[in-house]
C-alpha cells in the first residue's frame, strides 16, 4: 500500500494542516491524538467525504484529490473503505441487506454470492434478517464491517472503532478487529486518541497536535524515544519540566529543580521527561527499589509483528549509576488498582510522579522523605 497526504482545511477558527505517508505493505499507520485535533476530519478528507481546501491525496500511484490539478475523486470511486464511529449501518435494512449495500459486482447474482461469503467472514450467519437495533455493538461492528469488505477497499479506514465501548466489549472488539487486519491485504489509517490503542494494533503513528500533523514514526519509537512535548504527553509521559541545556547531554529542569543528565544531545531542547516507571526509589545503602513496567509485552500491530518487536523491547535497568538522584518529600500515595503511585515533591516544588509494585511500597515502610533516581538514557530531551 503507497498512500501519501499533504492537505489543508480550515473551519470557522480550526486550521487543519497534516503531512503523512504510508508506503509499507499492509501496513497499518495510527492517528493519534486528542478530541479536537483533526484526526476523523483528516480521515473523511481521504475517503472523499469532506473536501480539502488545498493539497493532494495518492492511493497506489492514483490521484484521488489534487487542488492544482482540480482532482477531486467522488468517494465512491475510490476504492477506500470508512468504518465510522457509529458504524453508519442503515437502520431499516437488514444485515444481508447493508452488506449488499456495498457488495461490488456487474450482477445481483454476483453480489449476492460476495455479500454471502463476507456475511460468513464476519460470522454473521442466521442475523441476515436482523435490523440494527436487533444487534449487539459486536455484530453491528462486524456487520459494518462486511459491509465494507464486500467493496474490496485498497484501504481500510477506521475512526476511533472503540471509543463508543465499555472496556469489556472493547477489548473483545479489539481482539476481533485485529484479527480482520492480519487477513486485510491492503493499508489501514487508524484514528484514536488513545495510546494502547495505538501500541497494540499500529505499526507507525502520526502525531496531530490541533490540527498539525508531526513526524510518521515507528510505533515503537514513539514510546522509547519521543522526540517532541507533545509526543511525549499523548504517549503516556507523565513527568514532564522546561528544561535549559546546559552542557552537550545536560538539562537544568527548572520545575524539578536538579541537572540530568541525558546520555544523549540535548541542542535544542525546551523540555524534559520521564516516565513514572522510569524512576526509582534508592534505599540508603543505594539499592533502587523494583518499580513497575521494566519489560514491555505484546507490542506491535495486529498484522503479526507482536512476538518479534516484543522480545526486542526488554530493558535492561542501569542500577550503579550514583548520578541522577534526585531528594524528595512524599506528598501524596494513591492506591491505584495493581500498583502504588508515589507523588514525589522536588527541591523546585513540583512534583514527579513514581509506580511501585504495592509490596515493594509496603516494604519501604512508607516514608516520609525518599531519594528517586534515573538513569541517563530514561532522561528525554524534548523540543516544543
Amino acid at each position: 500500500m503507497s498512500l501519501s497526504v499533504d492537505i489543508r482545511k480550515r473551519l470557522g477558527d480550526f486550521s487543519l494542516d497534516v503531512s503523512f505517508k504510508a508506503e509499507n505493505p499492509a501496513e497499518t499507520l495510527a492517528l493519534l491524538g486528542a478530541s479536537g485535533c483533526g484526526k476523523s476530519m483528516a480521515l473523511k478528507c481521504v475517503a472523499g467525504v469532506e473536501r480539502p481546501d488545498e493539497g493532494r491525496i495518492v492511493l497506489n500511484g492514483r490521484v484521488l484529490y489534487d487542488s492544482a490539478a482540480r482532482v477531486n475523486v467522488p468517494a465512491q470511486r475510490r476504492h477506500v473503505g470508512y468504518l465510522f464511529q457509529s458504524y453508519a449501518l442503515f437502520p431499516t435494512m437488514t444485515v444481508l441487506d447493508n452488506v449488499l449495500v456495498g457488495a461490488r459486482g456487474a450482477t445481483r447474482a454476483e453480489r449476492l454470492a460476495m455479500a454471502a461469503r463476507q456475511i460468513r467472514a464476519f460470522r454473521l450467519e442466521g442475523l441476515e434478517g436482523r435490523r440494527p437495533a436487533e444487534l449487539s455493538g459486536g455484530q453491528q461492528q462486524r456487520c459494518a464491517l462486511a459491509r465494507i469488505m464486500a467493496s474490496e477497499p485498497e484501504l481500510l479506514l477506521l475512526d476511533e472503532p472503540f471509543s463508543a465501548l465499555d472496556g469489556y466489549l472493547r477489548w473483545q472488539l479489539e481482539l476481533e478487529l485485529a484479527d480482520t487486519l492480519r487477513e486485510f491485504p491492503g493499508g489501514v489509517v487508524f484514528v484514536t486518541h488513545s495510546r494502547d490503542e495505538v501500541y497494540r494494533m499500529c505499526d507507525r503513528v502520526c502525531v496531530l497536535t490541533d490540527g498539525r500533523g508531526g513526524r510518521t514514526v515507528p510505533t515503537s519509537e514513539l514510546f522509547d524515544a519521543p522526540a517532541t512535548l507533545a509526543e511525549a504527553l499523548i504517549s503516556g509521559c507523565k513527568n514532564v519540566s522546561p528544561a535549559v541545556p546546559v552542557g552537550p547531554e545536560t538539562l537544568d529542569c527548572a520545575d524539578w529543580g536538579v541537572r540530568l543528565a541525558c546520555g544523549r544531545a540535548v541542542a535544542g531542547c525546551a523540555h524534559a521527561g520521564i516516565r513514572a516507571h522510569f524512576l526509582r526509589i534508592v534505599e540508603a545503602d543505594g539499592r533502587p527499589v523494583d518499580t513497575i513496567g521494566d519489560v514491555a509485552t505484546g507490542f506491535g500491530s495486529a498484522r503479526g509483528q507482536g512476538e518479534q518487536c516484543a522480545a526486542s523491547r526488554s530493558r535492561v535497568v542501569v542500577r550503579s549509576r550514583a548520578e541522577n538522584r534526585i531528594p524528595c518529600t512524599v506528598a501524596r500515595v494513591i492506591d491505584n488498582v495493581f500498583s502504588t503511585i508515589v507523588m514525589c515533591a522536588t527541591p523546585g516544588g513540583a512534583c514527579l510522579r513514581v509506580e511501585l509494585g504495592k509490596d515493594a511500597w509496603a516494604a519501604l515502610g512508607c516514608p516520609a522523605r525518599v531519594t528517586l533516581q534515573v538513569a541517563p538514557s530514561d532522561v528525554m530531551p524534548l523540543v516544543d
